[in-house]
């Protein structure tokens, strides 16, 4: 991956195929105030963490609730010029027909929500309902996967379009693959746009098809999910040359976000960790999806690499166990043997409950509002300072979070100043 660069010669999206127009009727990527109207498309819309961040920003923009939660509602974002709650618009795109407020619903039922925030946020979780279009499932497609991306990409032109947005922003939530298996066609953007276009291949998983349909629609993009998406390096080219910053991979929200806060401690002591075990229990979606021993390497890849980085170690086994009846609840433990001054051993326990929904949710609004400013400032390609989000952040080796906190108040100070700069704000 390459560290995102300022992107000079902003114009309309690329469109590598001529079958579809899909340039864009308002708008251009780079130097227009992020504080106008903005898009959020959300893959995997009638989801769990979806459905909890539409229903938090029904409540959050009138004032109902508080942005408690949120990274960028902190007062080192106050100077930020980022769009307000109130100037993001939900859509999506999902393979389910249910729609988000019996999602919100049976969440209130978990206990997760409370239920006068659905009764706040009914209006909100329809009209978002009400833009949600068939995402891509390769199992009831029948053409080029090329067609498929390009009818995501209209489904978020027209999005946009339709309510007149500055930009939108795509962040990827559905439920997580397996490893994808590389091809040729990955490191070669010629080769991967021709097997695209052949109905008889199938060159890139569903997500990484997701990911080139934002390509195509002109959006910057954010991998919250383990799943290959833009890391398909042909791919990651694409939207660079397009002028898209993305961002990702994998939301560090709950677990893996305390290890990376208290890992650095230790190194800061001259402790040495010695051996780094942890357990999750969940159930849900993503307890059913995770207990796919093919799914789960993905999640184990990407939830163990920064851990061993910061210790030094590669003794950190890790387990993930489906409990149905935890539903959104998640629970995680970790246990830590140390070593200290002279040999002596210490253990550090920890357990962490939450429902993880309502972890992951703010991140969500965080990186619309943040990818949002990135688009306005014209950067393209992967944005490291926004590994603060991410367990596994592309174009970055830092995974420790006060550092990683650091840089991203620090880069989004400078990037508000450029823009506001710019636009006379």
């Amino acid at each position: 991956m390459t560290t995102a660069q300022p992107f000079t010669s902003p114009g309309a999206p690329m469109r590598h195929h001529a079958a579809r127009d899909l340039t864009p009727s308002t708008g251009s990527p780079g130097h227009a105030a992020p504080t106008e109207r903005t898009g959020l498309w959300l893959v995997g819309a009638r989801g769990s963490v979806a459905t909890t961040a539409t229903l938090g920003l029904a409540v959050l923009a009138p004032g109902h609730a508080a942005p408690t939660g949120c990274v960028t509602a902190q007062p080192e974002f106050d100077a930020v010029p980022l769009p307000r709650f109130d100037d993001l618009v939900v859509g999506g795109h999902d393979l389910s027909p249910g729609p988000m407020v019996k999602r919100a619903e049976a969440l209130v039922e978990a206990g997760m929500i409370a239920p006068r925030l659905l009764s706040a946020a009914r209006n909100g979780l329809e009209a978002a309902d009400a833009e949600v279009r068939p995402g891509y499932d390769p199992r009831g497609h029948d053409g080029s996967q090329l067609e498929a991306a390009e009818r995501l990409a209209a489904d978020i032109v027209a999005f946009r379009d339709r309510h007149a947005l500055a930009r939108v922003v795509v962040v990827d939530l559905a439920s997580t693959e397996p490893p994808v298996e590389p091809r040729p066609e990955h490191d070669d953007v010629a080769a991967l746009l021709t097997a695209l276009a052949d109905p008889a291949q199938a060159v890139l998983p569903p997500s990484s098809v997701t990911a080139y349909a934002a390509v195509l629609a002109g959006t910057p993009y954010a991998a919250f999910t383990p799943s290959a998406g833009m890391t398909i390096p042909a791919l990651t080219r694409l939207a660079t040359q397009a002028g898209l910053p993305v961002a990702g991979q994998d939301g560090k929200t709950g677990q893996t976000w305390l290890r990376t806060v208290l890992a650095p401690a230790f190194a800061a002591r001259g402790l040495r960790v010695l051996s780094w075990a942890g357990s999750n229990l969940l159930g849900g979606g993503d307890g059913a999806t995770l207990a796919d021993p093919q799914n789960v390497r993905s999640k184990l890849a990407t939830k163990s690499r920064g851990l061993r980085d910061l210790t030094g170690s590669d003794v950190t086994p890790l387990h993930i166990d489906n409990v149905p009846d935890l539903g959104d609840l998640k629970v995680a433990w970790d246990h830590v043997h140390v070593e200290g001054f002279l040999g002596t051993r210490l253990t550090l326990q920890t357990t962490w409950s939450a429902f993880d929904s309502m972890l992951a949710a703010p991140y969500v609004l965080d990186l619309a509002r943040l990818l949002a400013l990135a688009h306005a400032a014209g950067l393209a390609g992967p944005v490291p300072e926004l590994g603060f989000f991410f367990k596994e952040p592309w174009a970055s080796d830092t995974h420790d979070a006060a550092a990683q906190a650091r840089d991203l108040h620090a880069w989004a100070g400078g990037l508000g100043a450029l823009v506001a700069s710019r636009t006379g704000a």
